[in-house]
């Protein structure tokens, strides 16, 4: 395997594992805080602009909405169309949300500690280039 290939997935792994470990006092997991972060970003979304967005499958969104409106995190209702759902944070995510922000601040700035600001554009940019 190519070792930079190799070196990406091993680090992916890490942060996904030590993300989860960060939310886990907030009861989500990582792929939940996305959807999350992405709906307070943009206020309201179709689970077709989730999706797109976050270049996730459409059935993969469509559990995690479900699992965090049945959490009590968001609240999803009908679009223009019956068949388009729309999504908003629920008032516990909204009260929440500077918390969870907070954590996962603290989180990143622990994994990035060994990094240079310079460093992180070139990585930045060294990561753009993979396609």
């Amino acid at each position: 395997m190519n070792p930079i290939i190799h070196e990406l997935f091993n680090k992916f792994r890490f942060l996904s594992n030590e993300a989860n470990l960060t939310l886990k006092t907030h009861g989500l997991y990582t792929s939940q805080w996305s959807v999350l972060n992405c709906i307070k970003v943009h206020e309201e979304m179709s689970l077709t602009q989730i999706w797109k967005y976050l270049n996730v499958e459409a059935p993969t969104i469509t559990r995690t909405i479900n699992r965090l409106e049945e959490l009590g995190w968001i609240e999803v209702f009908s679009g223009k169309d019956r068949r388009e759902k729309i999504v908003r944070l629920s008032e516990r995510a909204l009260r929440d949300f500077p918390d969870i922000k907070a954590s996962m601040t603290d989180f990143e700035e622990g994994i990035n500690s060994n990094i240079t600001s310079e460093e992180a554009i070139i990585l930045i940019e060294i990561l753009k280039k993979i396609k």
